[in-house]
């Protein structure tokens, strides 16, 4: 096959996110905070002076497209890892030629690393005298928190510029285009009547915006589905349809986790019982471990309704080892039990607090000797030693001292 042909087939068979990818940045959707009239990442392109940098954000917010976009803003060579399918080898692979390219040319090579995080500590470090001698432009990418994720070192060499969660409006805005796009392709094309386009009504376009959440490229699949459903299925079969292709992007290993679990706890801590049972539900719908969560809330039990009420704990433990023998789907009527309770409590943060400033005067001085009347003295001779001696056996008078 000529290879003209042969691109050509790979292009076809990409998915719809892929061929709608915006090529220049007066196509980008979204992130006006950082490619608007006046931003910091705007001026860096138009003076074509990008240096390294971490694009942190969420899913589908536009990330890797943005990162393209950025390479052709330079005269620098345009490279793309993910860390997900690649490894050191093939990074060194990369800075070898840079190397080269950039002594024979003097065009620097600029790196797009997506999913940077999955790099460990050691393996980051490769990054480090390449970014550090100028020798590479590196851009990386991360859906997860750089200051947890991302070496210290590795991270003051580079800029790192957030992205957020697309809007609703942005995300109708990118659909539409599409729409659009792919109608122009289709008109152009000979189709049997029932064949083609599926037509996209108001009801199913707000289903694929809601279900999308923010992300793009899951917005870009949605309708990639119903654009190539039968033209005789119902608006409901094509919802319920999109429904269920919709997985959870709740990760259990990611900040998604932690957040969750916050917004349980602060709103167990502000009494907001219908807050919190939301935060219990959506966990437990995303498939988050119910011992995890009961793990949790016996923490909210002592650190938050603490002295307030002595039966939250008792409860709180309880409520884990039922979790423990019976698991789900049984086990969310439990944590459901329990979090109504300890939204209700009272609270009190004595004991908390009480131990947080006894740990300060501890560190203030960890070598201070134990008072002689308060030591053990199990024998003679510490007795003699005058250990426990003084001491008073509170329960023998009659008015505790």
């Amino acid at each position: 096959m000529p290879a003209a042909a042969s691109d050509a087939a790979l292009t076809a068979s990409a998915p719809l996110a892929e061929k709608l990818r915006p090529r220049v940045l007066s196509d980008f959707v979204g992130q006006e905070h950082l490619i608007g009239d006046g931003s910091l990442l705007l001026s860096l392109v138009e003076s074509r002076a990008i240096g390294s940098m971490i694009l942190w954000g969420p899913p589908g917010c536009g990330k890797t497209t943005l990162a393209r976009l950025l390479s052709t803003s330079t005269d620098g060579i345009f490279k793309e890892l993910s860390a997900t399918s690649s490894g050191i080898a093939d990074v060194k692979k990369i800075f070898d030629e840079a190397k080269r390219t950039l002594k024979l040319t003097g065009k620097r090579t600029i790196l797009f690393m997506d999913e940077i995080q999955r790099f460990n500590k050691a393996q980051q470090d490769i990054f480090l005298p390449y970014v550090e001698n100028g020798w590479i432009t590196l851009i990386g990418a991360t859906t997860e928190n750089p200051s947890f994720k991302l070496t210290s070192a590795l991270l003051s060499r580079c800029r790192v510029f957030v992205l957020e969660r697309l809007s609703d409006e942005e995300i109708t805005t990118i659909l539409t285009n599409a729409i659009q796009r792919a109608s122009q392709v289709d008109a152009n094309q000979e189709v049997e009547p029932d064949r083609g386009l599926r037509p996209i009504s108001s009801e199913v376009m707000k289903t694929i915006v809601n279900l999308s959440i923010g992300d793009a490229r899951t917005a870009l699949s949605l309708l990639e589905l119903v654009l190539t459903s039968p033209r005789k299925a119902t608006d409901a079969s094509i919802i319920s349809h999109l429904r269920r292709s919709v997985s959870s992007r709740y990760d259990r290993s990611g900040e998604d986790r932690y957040d969750m679990i916050s917004a349980l706890h602060k709103s167990i801590r502000g009494s907001s019982g219908d807050g919190a049972m939301y935060w219990l539900a959506r966990m437990l719908t995303a498939g988050e471990d119910p011992l995890y969560i009961a793990r949790r809330l016996i923490v909210v039990a002592s650190e938050d309704v603490g002295l307030a009420d002595h039966r939250a704990l008792t409860l709180a433990v309880s409520a884990y080892n039922a979790v423990q023998m019976i698991g789900m789907p049984e086990a969310r009527i439990t944590l459901a039990h329990l979090v109504a309770y300890l939204a209700e409590a009272p609270k009190s943060t004595r004991s908390y607090e009480a131990y947080k400033r006894a740990e300060e005067a501890a560190k203030m001085d960890e070598t201070a000797p134990v008072p002689m009347h308060l030591r053990n003295a199990p024998t003679k001779m510490m007795k003699e030693m005058k250990y426990g001696e003084g001491y008073l056996y509170n329960p023998s008078y009659r008015h505790a001292l």
